[in-house]
């Protein structure tokens, strides 16, 4: 079986490196075509000298190009449209990973989405897309990911989607003690390893917002058909309740290389 052409944006990110980890532990089943970064630039080069991309895009472009080996220095839009690859992990923050999930959807590449700030941005142009393109638009945020994997074979209206949340590390904090938390124990989160930013968002449940704007949109249903429920331990990562009543959750522990996968 050929292997896939995979490329990675944002893979010095957490995102990134963990998409990586998949790679590392299917080694027959995926080749990196081409690799998207920030600033982590000692990262990105050590990921370079590992996988070998024909392709690379750092935020910093005016470094020696000898600092990217062999590989070509080229931006992400592009990166994507590359004929060779299959798959698109768009792994970024903010407006960065717009436009190429717009243009690896146009090029029928396979787009997996962590990036909430596409979705918040640009749902409404999503949700009118055609049904075949809307297709390849692969959630790998837990909560939407477990929602989708919960939708795969089922054709019966959707009554509820409950989108768990841990709570984060001040779900049991006074009000008053909350005026004097720092950064520090913000980002202590209690079930999760991630990124700083998005584990800010997660202590602050502003990305529990976030989720439900993407389940609106990823999901088409209204917005009083959307739950949120603290749920501690973080198994749960979310559900789907039918109109026949019945519901289905979708469990794991709390690892995104599992939704990656």
């Amino acid at each position: 079986m050929p292997k896939k052409g995979l490329v990675i944006l944002g893979s010095t990110g957490s995102i990134g490196r963990q998409t990586l980890d998949i790679v590392r532990a299917f080694p027959d089943s995926f080749e990196i075509v081409g690799l998207g970064a920030g600033n982590n630039i000692d990262l990105l080069r050590q990921q370079i000298d590992e996988f070998h991309p024909k392709l690379v895009w750092a935020a910093n472009t005016n470094l020696p190009l000898s600092t990217f080996g062999e590989s070509k220095i080229t931006p992400m839009d592009e990166m994507v449209s590359d004929p060779t690859v299959d798959t698109v992990m768009v792994g970024t923050t903010g407006r960065a990973g717009l436009v190429p999930t717009f243009k690896a959807l146009d090029e029928g590449k396979s787009v997996c989405l962590a990036n909430k700030e596409v979705i918040i941005m640009s749902g409404e142009i999503i949700s009118r897309m055609p049904d075949k393109i809307r297709a390849r638009l692969l959630p790998v945020d837990s909560e939407p990911s477990a929602i989708w994997q919960c939708l795969q074979g089922e054709d019966q209206p959707i009554r509820r989607l409950i989108i768990t949340a841990s709570g984060g590390p001040f779900r049991n904090t006074s009000e008053a003690k909350l005026k004097t938390v720092t950064p520090e124990q913000a980002l202590q989160h209690p079930t999760w390893t991630m990124g700083r930013r998005i584990t800010i968002d997660s202590s602050t449940l502003m990305n529990k917002g976030f989720e439900v704007i993407e389940a609106h949109w990823l999901f088409g249903v209204d917005w009083n058909q959307i739950e949120v429920v603290v749920h501690p331990q973080s198994l749960i990562h979310s559900m789907v309740e039918f109109a026949d009543g019945s519901v289905k959750a979708q469990l794991g522990p709390p690892d995104m290389r599992l939704p990656i996968q």
